[in-house]
């Protein structure tokens, strides 16, 4: 929250990066609340779900505290909501990671493992094709390069929700926008002035 503005909210699960998310909000000028709360959560006006690690590990972490539910009732609600590395992969139906792991399936799809023969984890700068014309992309030029580090990487039944693709072994969606829902495979909080900006653009289309 800033000088009066909507109230932000990042979810603690137990894991994730959540210094670095909030590091960058409060770079920007505001101060989120990290919260394992789903009271607070729900009565937030946006929320920053981040993610490192395992989606299996992450899904269990938000089950265990009711956020799996509340997750689904903000993207239902249209709550503005921006999603991070792992935190978009646990929005599509099911990941290979683990051996296979049920996730909230609020995007329809699977979270698929990169090709056999490359580096993995795909880790380091890399460039992001938009092939969505949204404002999310102000003054963020096209293929700009942000920061990932994952091992897997999402694939949506719908292309019409990607917003962003990369080129690894393979061109794998690495951005996803449908209505108030954002979510990134690469992390913003860790990608310079770019990932600022993104993550500016993104606060000013929830305040509209």
């Amino acid at each position: 929250m800033r000088k009066g503005q909507k109230k932000i909210a990042v979810i603690n699960y137990g894991a994730g990066n959540l210094g670095s998310v909030v590091n960058a909000l409060t770079r920007l000028g505001y101060q989120p609340l990290v919260t394992d709360s789903v009271f607070e959560v729900l009565k937030a006006d946006v929320v920053f779900l981040p993610g490192v690690g395992a989606a299996g590990d992450t899904m269990k972490g938000l089950e265990a505290i009711g956020m799996a539910d509340a997750v689904k009732k903000l993207v239902a609600w249209r709550r503005p909501l921006f999603a991070i590395c792992v935190g978009l992969q646990v929005l599509l139906s099911s990941t290979e990671e683990g051996g296979h792991y049920q996730c909230m399936d609020i995007i329809p799809g699977e979270v698929k493992k990169l090709p056999a023969g490359l580096k993995i984890p795909h880790m380091g700068w890399n460039q992001v094709k938009q092939v969505m014309s949204h404002p999310v992309f102000t003054d963020i030029p096209d293929n700009t390069n942000f920061y990932f580090i994952h091992s897997y990487y999402a694939h949506p039944l719908d292309k019409s929700v990607v917003a962003g693709t990369t080129e690894y072994g393979l061109e794998f969606c690495s951005m996803i926008i449908k209505d108030n829902l954002f979510a990134t495979q690469f992390h913003p909080e860790k990608s310079g002035e770019p990932g600022l900006k993104m993550y500016s653009n993104f606060l000013k289309i929830a305040s509209s």
